[in-house]
């Protein structure tokens, strides 16, 4: 299916824009994006922003025209549209608001590690692991912890966790989640001895540093163990979306897809499925969810989800 596009008519940046999206895949809609010098810095969530001068090189390289109500009819069809409630939760101003009630007083130090990191969850090539997936991860957390209080502190790192757990983010496995603990050392080992978490009276310690940068590492494998339900509250946050609706679940899909589009077919069939088959065996293992209110909510729904992608990918109609 073709590519649609709207009249260029938003006004912005001394210009008029227009909105590229695709109704069947946000994976065609980069890999057209990038066919045709569309940065990927114009992509949006669902779609592309693309500046006035470059429609009719657009309309010309097979986008198809629609009038802006017809575009949007055709994206909200999709199943691909990131709804205005979602969008809202994961701007930037809602993001550092949640960051910042983190800390305690009005200490620039921390402020500027939350802007440097939402800068990060909002590098141009990702599609999936975007701020987007920062807000659903946080929210999922809150839902763990309105079930599950876990005592000290560990409320107060898992969240830093999460802030921290995909900031690096090149697509390499184990090794995003190296140098994203790496960073967790960078970014507030300066703030040790002299900012104060919303947890209490005492300082930032060395130690409360440690045990971030360890939650992290654990999104590698997502197998914390049995004695440690900060690493489960931690790991079934960031695994949440699995459990989704079927619907939500597949716009995921599309999601990862696309983040990957720089992948061959047939490789990110073979590597993905594997990927999804590693994941049924930790179903049927020791379990996706670790959590009672993760186990109870997600793991059923989250099994079907993963299988279902699983065997689309290993099929005969798999696109």
């Amino acid at each position: 299916m073709p590519v649609l596009i709207d009249p260029p008519r938003w006004p912005a940046h001394g210009t008029s824009w227009s909105h590229l999206v695709s109704d069947t895949s946000l994976y065609e809609l980069r890999s057209f994006a990038r066919a045709h010098g569309i940065p990927d810095r114009g992509f949006d969530l669902d779609h592309y922003d693309v500046p006035a001068d470059r429609f009719e090189s657009l309309v010309a390289a097979g986008a198809v025209p629609l009038d802006g109500r017809g575009l949007a009819r055709a994206l909200a069809s999709s199943g691909l549209r990131v709804p205005g409630r979602e969008r809202r939760r994961a701007a930037r101003p809602e993001l550092l608001a949640r960051w910042d009630g983190l800390w305690h007083g009005h200490d620039p130090a921390p402020h500027a590690v939350g802007e440097d990191l939402v800068d990060r969850w909002r590098e141009p090539h990702r599609v999936y692991h975007t701020r987007l997936h920062l807000a659903d991860a946080l929210d999922a957390l809150d839902v763990l912890l309105a079930r599950q209080s876990p005592g000290g502190r560990a409320a107060w790192h898992a969240r830093v966790a999460l802030w921290f757990h995909d900031a690096v983010h090149d697509g390499e496995a184990r090794r995003d989640e190296e140098r994203s603990a790496a960073l967790v050392r960078t970014l507030l080992g300066p703030l040790v001895g002299s900012t104060f978490p919303d947890t209490g009276p005492s300082a930032l310690s060395v130690g409360d540093v440690d045990e971030v940068a360890r939650l992290v590492l654990l999104t590698a494998d997502h197998s914390p163990s049995d004695d440690d339900p900060t690493g489960a509250l931690v790991s079934d946050a960031d695994l949440a979306v699995l459990g989704a609706d079927p619907a939500r679940y597949d716009r995921y899909a599309h999601q990862v897809r696309a983040e990957y589009a720089h992948v061959a077919d047939d490789a990110f069939r073979l590597g993905r499925a594997a990927v999804l088959s590693e994941l049924l065996e930790l179903a049927s293992g020791r379990g996706l969810f670790r959590t009672p209110a993760g186990v109870q909510d997600w793991a059923a729904r989250a099994a079907a989800n993963v299988r279902r992608e699983r065997d689309l990918l290993t099929g005969p109609g798999w696109r």
